[in-house]
């Protein structure tokens, strides 16, 4: 079984439910919303991961391995296995396209699918929308701070499994990075690629300028040299010896990974421009995150790519959302959670978007599907029976979105610091209405 695409990749409580509505004859329309409940030191959140979602629901059912497994496994009858061999998705996505911008208790997904459908899904919708919503709300914070530098994705080696290195490229992507330095989310994805050295390559050999010299006789298109492995200021004097001998490649770029990434990245530059070599640039990495960068662009360090592993693919400052898939509406009716501290809004919704004179992002209004409002709705169809109403988004137009997102961000939410003044949603009267509604009945 494929373990990505496998509908064993849930919960228990997933299947225990299912066995629960099927024994009752319960499985009626319902309608479940994917929401985030507040922001984690950030002034906004950026939708991601939508296009796994609609490949999973398009091929949603289960192997005669799983089902023996299921069948074998002692908690569940034959009626209920059989029910499950045909089991398909064939019910409707609503989303915002990847790349919109969201704020809290907007639904970004709202699954309409019979219950045993919507239900067995939660878990792996929740999965997929949380991680790479995470990682491009974080990755587009270094697209802020740096806008015109190189930024690549480093993090494959300490991202929390082989998948969550795989979409946190894409997701990074997605939010304006340049490129990844992981070569199979080049192959799937189609994102360029970027890497040049690690230190072992210089160790291995007996002669720092020797490496450099062979590297760049093996990658004369890619020759970027890593510089800090000994003495950063001494190796980039070799670079200025070495440069002559290698015409006609041409050094594209050093590459600094320790230190203190500021002061390096001025004597290299000296050392460099010194040395006729001014169109040769200087990348780094090493521990970074969009504060770091924001320092050193801050000093004005003659820096001019980043490449952010460990902080990004595992959105360090904030390593988790909180997020939510709740049942809005069943057979009909809306439904709403009470809960101290979770509660939720009633029946499928709609949000509107205002912009300013300037075309800046102004407010939000958050209401029910049909209660038409002014501004531009930004929840939108995807699947109907079952079925994409349309071919893959692009992973570039999704990219593009996601730029003209962060472009008409207000200033003071494309600060690193948590802004005083928040962005506003309202919620519309109908919205609240219903919620009163619901809040009579008794249960």
């Amino acid at each position: 079984m494929n373990p990505q695409s496998s509908p064993l990749l849930t919960d228990l409580y997933q299947f225990t439910m299912l066995q629960a509505y099927f024994d009752e004859g319960m499985n009626e329309t319902a309608v479940f919303e994917f929401f985030v409940r507040d922001l984690p030191q950030r002034n906004f959140l950026m939708a991601a991961g939508l296009e796994q979602v609609l490949q999973f629901l398009e091929n949603l059912h289960f192997t005669p391995e799983e089902l023996n497994w299921l069948a074998d496994c002692g908690r569940f009858n034959t009626d209920f296995i059989d029910f499950l061999k045909t089991l398909r998705f064939t019910g409707e996505v609503h989303a915002m396209p990847e790349g919109t911008l969201f704020f809290p208790h907007q639904p970004i997904l709202r699954i309409t699918a019979p219950i045993t459908q919507a239900q067995l899904v939660e878990s792996r919708i929740i999965n997929l929308l949380h991680f790479q919503t995470l990682i491009a709300s974080k990755a587009a914070r270094s697209v802020l701070v740096a806008p015109g530098k190189l930024l690549v994705d480093f993090g494959l080696r300490r991202a929390h499994g082989a998948e969550a290195g795989l979409l946190a490229a894409r997701a990074g992507y997605l939010a304006g990075y340049s490129g990844t330095a992981t070569v199979l989310a080049g192959v799937q994805f189609g994102i360029p690629l970027y890497g040049t050295m690690a230190h072992s390559y210089i160790q291995a050999h007996a002669d720092e300028t020797a490496a450099f010299e062979r590297f760049a006789h093996s990658q004369p298109t890619n020759t970027v040299l890593l510089i800090d492995t000994y003495d950063t200021e001494t190796a980039a004097e070799k670079v200025v010896k070495l440069a002559p001998r290698l015409q006609p490649i041409r050094i594209k770029a050093v590459r600094l990974d320790s230190g203190n990434l500021s002061e390096h990245a001025h004597n290299v530059r000296r050392i460099l421009d010194r040395g006729g070599l001014s169109e040769v640039g200087i990348f780094c990495s090493g521990n970074l995150d969009e504060h770091e960068i924001a320092r050193l662009l801050a000093q004005g360090a003659p820096i001019d790519g980043f490449g952010v592993g460990t902080r990004l693919d595992t959105s360090a400052d904030a390593p988790y959302l909180d997020c939510a898939y709740k049942l809005v509406e069943y057979a009909g009716q809306p439904r709403r959670k009470r809960s101290e501290g979770k509660a939720t809004w009633p029946g499928r919704k709609q949000v509107y978007r205002i912009n300013a004179a300037d075309g800046s992002l102004d407010h939000d209004i958050l209401t029910l599907e049909n209660d038409v409002q002014a501004g531009a709705p930004l929840i939108q169809p995807f699947m109907l029976s079952g079925k994409r109403l349309a071919a893959p988004e692009p992973l570039e137009e999704s990219r593009r979105r996601a730029a003209a997102e962060l472009a008409r961000l207000p200033e003071r939410l494309k600060q690193l610091e948590t802004s005083p003044q928040p962005y506003s949603v309202e919620i519309a009267p109908a919205l609240r209405q219903l919620a009163e509604a619901v809040d009579r009945i008794a249960h």
